[in-house]
């Protein structure tokens, strides 16, 4: 019996440390989600803008 008790507290010492580490890469995946939403944001805004784009010529091909 002891040592059933023994295995499961091994198994749930493991599992624990598991459940930290997944914890931590959520986090740091959540981190730069968020970032990516910002910079996506931050890129859609300058699209819709137009302030980069450059002149517009409506000038006929050179064979013409």
């Amino acid at each position: 019996m002891d040592q059933r008790i023994v295995e499961l507290e091994i198994r749930i010492a493991y599992q624990e440390k598991t459940i930290h580490d997944l914890d931590e890469m959520v986090t740091k995946y959540a981190a730069r989600l968020d970032a990516l939403a910002r910079e996506l944001a931050e890129l859609r805004a300058r699209f819709d803008s137009g302030s980069d784009a450059p002149p517009i010529v409506d000038e006929p091909p050179p064979h013409y």
